[in-house]
């Protein structure tokens, strides 16, 4: 354990406890924990992008920003690498080495630390999560690998990633969408908030059918939410009978959660929703149809 501590540093050791950490200070920490005579002149050519890299697409103008700038000053923070059979592996700093790769250099500043490949997922997403606006499609995608390695809940990925809880179900509730759904998200045509009204919806024909008049009707999250629950015959059935009890409640409880995007528990004789504040309350009302008047 002590050699891996030494070998990871102090930032990384944070990152990987279950304590919400913020990418930039983990970078730094690294950085600053370096000795300058560690930080060696690599050759783009054999640096890869990091396998688990969540975003498949770089904006071009922010690149070439970024290529402007190293032209005149340099790299000026090395990036950071993991040594593999043929060459290096990214762990931090790509978009660093596709703009130096447009500034013409051909070696970058880097620092060689070692990662496993669970580790190497969760430091992609978290640059990407923290620094980028990345598509919700990569992120839920992500986010589902890292929770698999990992054998995480929900819960236990979103206080480590300082997320809510109904923000990471949202997110990945789209996993559920069809294909060319997903491609419009992707795309930006559709907006996230479409995407997740989509996803409740559970007939496939009917989610292809509301995406395409999305987009040629412009269509608003409401009007979504309207036609999905027209003449919506989709009501799940469930055989509970021969199941014992803890069987049911953790079916319901999942179908809740579901249902209002936010942590449900039931047990014996009582059911806790949680909730944000008094706007996520009325909107959890609002799902089960209760209707309060201001006095």
């Amino acid at each position: 354990m002590e050699t891996k501590k030494r070998a990871l540093g102090k930032g990384l050791e944070q990152l990987f406890s279950n304590t919400a950490i913020n990418f930039d200070q983990v970078e730094s920490s690294i950085i600053e924990s370096t000795p300058k005579s560690d930080i060696n002149e690599i050759s783009l050519s054999e640096i890869r992008s990091n396998p688990y890299q969540p975003r498949k697409t770089f904006d071009e103008e922010s690149l070439n920003e970024l290529a402007e700038s190293i032209k005149e000053y340099g790299v000026v923070e090395p990036v950071i690498v993991k040594k593999s059979i043929k060459g290096y592996e990214l762990i931090a700093g790509e978009r660093r080495c596709k703009a130096a790769k447009i500034a013409g250099l051909v070696k970058v500043p880097a620092i060689v630390k070692d990662f496993s490949d669970a580790e190497m997922m969760e430091i992609a997403l978290l640059e990407n999560i923290q620094r980028e606006d990345l598509n919700p499609i990569d992120v839920a995608t992500s986010i589902q690998n890292i929770i698999d390695a990992r054998g995480m809940t929900q819960e236990e990925f979103a206080k480590k990633f300082g997320k809510s809880r109904s923000y990471i179900t949202n997110l990945l509730g789209l996993l559920r969408l069809p294909e060319p759904v997903k491609k419009l998200v992707e795309n930006k045509t559709l907006s996230m908030s479409h995407a997740r009204a989509l996803s409740k919806i559970e007939d496939e024909n009917k989610v292809l059918s509301l995406a395409e008049r999305t987009v040629k009707e412009n269509l608003n999250v409401r009007d979504i939410e309207r036609l999905a629950s027209k003449n919506n015959n989709n009501k799940k059935e469930i055989k509970v009978e021969k199941l014992t009890s803890v069987a049911k409640y953790n079916i319901f409880q999942e179908i809740m959660s579901e249902k209002l995007n936010e942590n449900v528990k039931i047990t014996k004789d009582k059911i806790q929703i949680s909730f944000d504040g008094d706007e996520d309350l009325e909107r959890i009302l609002k799902i089960l149809d209760i209707k309060v008047e201001d006095e």
